[in-house]
């Protein structure tokens, strides 16, 4: 089993108490937010592949890594905060198009 299907395993049972639902008796209750995976024909492999998939494109996978208190390295950093960077200036771009394309709607151009 790979390490992020383990910690994936590991967060879904957590104490109840950690993140849920007050319910009427007052006990608390966890919200399930998880990924179910069949597997077919005892094929484990292939359900922990599907699953992998899943938790990626979910991005499950984003938020168990970070996460993970590990050290990183000058060199991850510098990478993470251009991405960061670039991130934040195509959603800026993308603000400035939208904003200039409903001015343009409410004058009637």
């Amino acid at each position: 089993m790979s390490g992020i299907a383990r910690k994936a395993w590991g967060s879904l049972w957590r104490f109840p108490a950690a993140a849920g639902e007050r319910e009427a008796n007052g006990w608390m209750r966890q919200q399930w937010r998880g990924i179910r995976v069949k597997v077919v024909n005892g094929n484990l492999d292939q359900a922990l592949a599907r699953m992998q998939r899943a938790m990626t494109s979910s991005g499950m996978e984003r938020l168990i890594r970070s996460q993970q208190t590990r050290h990183l390295k000058n060199s991850e950093k510098r990478i993470l905060a251009r991405k960061n960077l670039e991130r934040k200036i195509r959603s800026q771009d993308l603000a400035r198009k939208l904003q200039s394309i409903l001015a343009k709607k409410v004058r009637g151009l």
